[in-house]
């Protein structure tokens, strides 16, 4: 089973948009996906019409009362399945603070049913905290959906710092994937400037011992979409409400490059070099007061 964490600490990036909308073109292709939402906003299960209820078993049981999995997931679509999240969650970051291996409750639950599935999505939280690392150490792959601007950019180097130590200390497997970028304008030249500081910055990093070192920014861009922001409303995917607009097309090709169906056809035109360009950021991560405690 091919697990792969949705992850990006900063909120609005179209974090839940991909995590949902990914698996959805997934199980679109032929392959049985379960998407896990690991954040207390619920907004990937209510995302796919599902609302916790009393008497439902959630990630709250999976994580706190260890519920097995098998127990929290519901069918949503073919090939679809979704272990939905709930307010209740928001307290499991206090309650599991004094559980030795708190950190790994996940893990273990998920390799109780190592091929339940051909894919496992987790929708994180936008955060670095309890829940993310369960996210981290279940995992074996991390895909990081980035908006085209500067903020978006500025916690990347933090982002990827926290990969590193979770793969020093709890995962050795876990490996960043790649980039995609997210409500992306073609035409602006600010996209080509960050394109070219993302594809230097990876370029960089080939041949280290970093785990993001084989990462690729991928060649499919998620392009600006009214249908991806109002698809949630009506609680389906992009693939429910509008199968034919630009944000099914473009999630359709993004999941096909992630499974090596066939090459990617880049959408909306080929980003290539700027005639001009901005140094936006300086991607290094600077090493934490953990890491050197390390």
């Amino acid at each position: 089973m091919r697990r792969i964490a949705i992850l990006n600490q900063k909120g609005g990036v179209g974090k839940t948009t991909t995590s949902v909308n990914l698996a959805s073109a997934m199980s679109g292709a032929g392959k049985t996906v379960c998407l896990i939402d690991l954040d207390p906003q619920a907004h990937a299960s209510a995302h796919l019409g599902v609302t916790a209820t009393r008497g439902m078993n959630t990630m709250y049981d999976m994580l706190v009362r260890q519920t097995p999995w098998e127990q929290t997931r519901l069918q949503v679509e073919p090939n679809l399945w979704v272990t939905p999240s709930s307010l209740d969650l928001a307290a499991a970051e206090v309650e599991l603070s004094g559980m030795v291996g708190r950190e790994m409750i996940l893990r273990d639950l998920v390799q109780a049913e190592p091929n339940a599935f051909d894919v496992m999505i987790l929708d994180c939280a936008p955060s670095l905290g309890v829940l993310t690392l369960n996210a981290l150490t279940c995992v074996d792959e991390v895909i990081i959906p980035l908006q085209p601007h500067f903020l978006a950019l500025h916690g990347l180097g933090k982002l990827l710092e926290t990969t590193s130590l979770v793969t020093k200390r709890l995962n050795p497997t876990l490996k960043v994937t790649g980039v995609v970028l997210t409500l992306c304008d073609l035409q602006t030249k600010l996209t080509h400037e960050i394109v070219e500081d993302l594809c230097r910055f990876l370029e960089k990093a080939r041949g280290g011992k970093t785990p993001w070192a084989d990462a690729e920014l991928f060649r499919t861009r998620i392009r600006r979409n009214i249908k991806l922001a109002e698809c949630p409303s009506f609680g389906k995917s992009i693939f429910g409400y509008a199968p034919t607009c630009n944000g099914a097309e473009d999630y359709a090709l993004l999941a096909q490059e992630i499974l090596n169906l066939q090459p990617a056809v880049v959408t909306g035109g080929e980003l290539g070099e700027s005639a001009t360009r901005l140094k936006v950021l300086d991607l290094t991560p600077n090493p934490s007061p953990m890491a050197k405690a390390g």
